[in-house]
């Protein structure tokens, strides 16, 4: 299990080569949920997402050997971006792997940091490629099955314990593959430790809600627009920390993402994916859950989302 001192290294170790975002309220938020909402706003950080944090505390611990062979990543977008990026900036070669089916975007920055990209046509044979290339020598940089990224993820959730104000009841965090609700959970679990955590993951993208009924990891069928949630299962690791640190894992419609996305741009002014519009309805059935006395804690993951993108979803799902 990762304890709150592999977290405060991780933060010794990237700090200068992060942002330490910002925690604050929201009273747009409040008044939309009813109760008091304090956000940290992830998608202020590099790259537009808390990817940036595990990217970097991996790179940063590579040999030299490990620096030459190059490194090599798997993504549905976020991850992706934050080690090509990364990367660049600590002049380490990198290939990235992502399915067709990630946002065109994400592709295109990965490509302009310098890495090479290769697309395959699903996450499963993407996983599969990322192993071929580490037998052959790639030094491979998990988007969530590493203790080191799951550590450098963790400082959002230091940072999150240190600069919220007042007292908060239940925080809510998106699951994908599991790394970053893992971190979060193990620092709240240490420095705020009355705190209800809680995950949240789309349909179509649940693999940390299926292992969770299976007491273990499974495969999952992905096909959630929530590209960067869809993990095709999670890690022994991940799983191990939300079944011990987690209350539950909710999981919400896509259509409902994308009208958490409408409602963070217009009540927070936050522009989000959908991967973090899912915290919204997702806030509302823990309000009704916890009751009035509730103060939330959101974890605005990412804003790696094309205006072009949230037209056609918001189109697709007859959200105006």
């Amino acid at each position: 299990m990762i304890g709150i001192t592999d977290i405060e290294a991780a933060a010794e170790r990237i700090a200068g080569h992060v942002v330490r975002t910002p925690t604050l309220p929201s009273p747009g938020l409040s008044g939309l949920l009813g109760v008091p909402v304090t956000v940290k706003l992830e998608l202020l950080q590099r790259t537009g997402s808390f990817k940036a944090r595990g990217a970097a505390a991996k790179l940063l611990s590579l040999d030299e050997a490990e620096r030459a062979a190059g490194v090599v990543a798997v993504s549905g977008g976020n991850h992706g971006i934050a080690v090509a990026v990364m990367a660049a900036a600590l002049d380490v070669k990198a290939t990235v792997v992502m399915p067709r089916s990630a946002p065109a975007r994400a592709i295109e920055i990965a490509e302009e940091a310098g890495a090479s990209v290769r697309l395959t046509d699903g996450m499963g044979s993407a996983f599969a490629l990322v192993n071929d290339l580490r037998d052959e020598g790639l030094t491979l940089v998990h988007p969530f099955d590493d203790p080191v990224v799951v550590a450098g993820q963790g400082t959002v959730g230091l940072e999150f314990a240190q600069d919220a104000a007042g007292e908060l009841t239940d925080v809510v965090v998106s699951v994908g593959g599991g790394g970053l609700i893992s971190g979060v959970a193990a620092a709240l679990r240490a420095l705020r430790p009355r705190v209800r955590i809680w995950g949240v993951e789309t349909e179509g993208a649940e693999a940390m809600a299926e292992a969770l009924k299976a007491g273990g990891p499974v495969p999952v069928e992905v096909s959630s627009i929530s590209t960067t949630l869809s993990a095709p299962s999670v890690a022994p690791l991940t799983y191990e920390h939300v079944a011990a640190l987690v209350g539950e894992v909710l999981v919400v419609p896509d259509r409902e993402a994308v009208r958490g996305c409408l409602e963070l741009a217009e009540h927070a002014k936050v522009w989000t994916e959908p991967a973090a519009g899912c915290l919204l309805p997702a806030a509302r059935r823990i309000v009704e859950r916890v009751g009035p006395d509730a103060r939330l804690g959101l974890v605005v993951c990412g804003g790696n989302a094309s205006a072009a993108d949230m037209a056609s979803w918001a189109e697709r799902f007859g959200l105006r």
